[in-house]
């Protein structure tokens, strides 16, 4: 426990920070996962495969803006 006032610590501390080259090797982790799921889903999967063509659009459009984002710096 910190004996410094809560206005005083750092939030820095107190986080699990990922780098932008780890967090966009998350993303595609889970991009490949996303991608075996849709494989495996049958024709009456329609839903599902709706939310996981979404999820997959927001996970691949987050790892290229890491990517762009690197290419920046």
């Amino acid at each position: 426990m910190s004996r410094r006032p809560e206005s005083e610590r750092s939030d820095w501390t107190d986080l699990d920070l990922l780098t932008r080259e780890e967090a966009h090797g998350r993303l595609l982790a889970e991009i490949a996962e996303t991608d075996v799921r849709l494989a495996e889903l049958g024709a009456s999967d329609g839903a599902e495969r709706e939310l996981l063509q979404t999820r997959l659009r927001a996970l691949r459009e987050a790892a290229e803006d890491l990517s762009d984002h690197a290419k920046e710096e």
